[in-house]
């Protein structure tokens, strides 16, 4: 066996690994990191499957302490791929935890250390009609995690009330499909949609919204929106196959305050970092992850200030806020979690 001292050198290495892989026996279709303090020790995440049939799965993966690989902790079959999927955030480590998904509704499933509780809390707005309208993404409230606003195909956006399970408003938020929806802070909230517009709303009042950027005309419906997590009056977001970025002021809309330039392929995903209000990372068909600096932003940015190419077109990108240190990426069955 490895003397003492080699078995130290080892040790180090694993300990400054700047890179975990997982494969799943499915493409990843949606994936999230655990909120929770106690997990900060060890990476746990869940992946949503992309299965062409109903049944689909979600599946938990951790670091082992032992190995230092990814595990599976458990798997639970879901209706539909999962559009979205977030951990309950702020979760004190007391309580067990909660994972939120949507597909034909939004669910709330209980997470204990390596289960989830079987049926979970199903929300339905509409429980008269046998038809459902897809919801297309949420967003979990940071500030109330009593919370959640979803986005559907039927041009609306919901509110829920998690203690409850009911609907607490319910709002045509757009001209056509919307795609994406989230909080700024506990009452202000945003949505993109298909009509090509980003719409900022207030929970306080919600007789009117505001467009705060349009995609040039032909509008291009927009995919995605992040906000910065530490300067709320930046909020980005994606055009359906555009390799550029737009990261807009609210405090100044209509104009984009920078355009993101440097992938030759659409971009898929947008996250801005934890604990930087001037950092964000996005991915591509071209199958590259790059972060870039808005610090001193001009109207384009060209130049990324890290790149990571992958095996594969990224079509997912998440950076951790327990660890502000790692952002993972999916494409095909993979994902791999980066050191940044």
């Amino acid at each position: 066996g490895a003397s003492r001292g080699e078995a130290s050198v080892m040790a180090s290495a694993q300990a400054r690994k700047e890179i975990y892989n997982y494969e799943a026996p499915w493409v990843i279709f949606s994936m999230a990191w655990s909120q929770r303090p106690e997990h900060s020790s060890r990476f746990r995440l869940a992946i949503g499957s992309f299965i062409e049939e109903y049944t689909n799965k979600i599946r938990l993966v951790q670091r082992d302490s032992d190995s230092h690989q990814l595990k599976m902790v458990t798997e639970f079959s879901h209706p539909y791929p999962a559009t979205k999927i977030m951990w309950q955030p702020n979760a004190a480590s007391s309580e067990t935890d909660r994972l939120a998904t949507t597909g034909d509704y939004l669910r709330i499933w209980k997470v204990t250390e390596d289960s989830v509780v079987p049926s979970p809390t199903l929300l339905n707005n509409n429980s008269k009609s046998e038809y459902c309208a897809p919801l297309t993404s949420f967003d979990w409230n940071d500030t109330d995690p009593n919370m959640i606003g979803t986005s559907s195909i039927d041009t609306t956006c919901t509110i829920w009330d998690l203690e409850k399970s009911v609907a607490t408003t319910q709002l045509i938020a757009h001209d056509k499909e919307v795609y994406d929806i989230a909080f700024a802070n506990k009452n202000i909230f945003a949505s993109v949609g298909a009509d090509g517009s980003l719409r900022l709303f207030d929970l306080r009042s919600l007789e009117h919204s505001t467009i705060v950027y349009e995609s040039p005309y032909p509008p291009q419906p927009l995919l995605r929106l992040a906000w910065n997590k530490q300067d709320p009056n930046f909020v980005a977001t994606i055009l359906t196959d555009s390799p550029r970025t737009i990261i807009i002021d609210v405090r100044m809309p209509s104009l984009p305050y920078a355009e993101l330039g440097a992938h030759t392929a659409s971009v898929n995903g947008v996250a801005w970092a934890p604990n930087s209000s001037c950092h964000i990372c996005t991915c591509s068909d071209d199958r590259s992850a790059l972060i870039w600096d808005i610090g001193s932003a001009p109207t384009t940015i060209n130049d990324p200030i890290l790149a990571y190419n992958a095996e594969g077109h990224i079509n997912q990108v998440q950076w951790s806020a327990a660890h502000p240190l790692w952002v993972t990426i999916a494409f095909d069955r993979k994902m791999e979690i980066l050191r940044v």
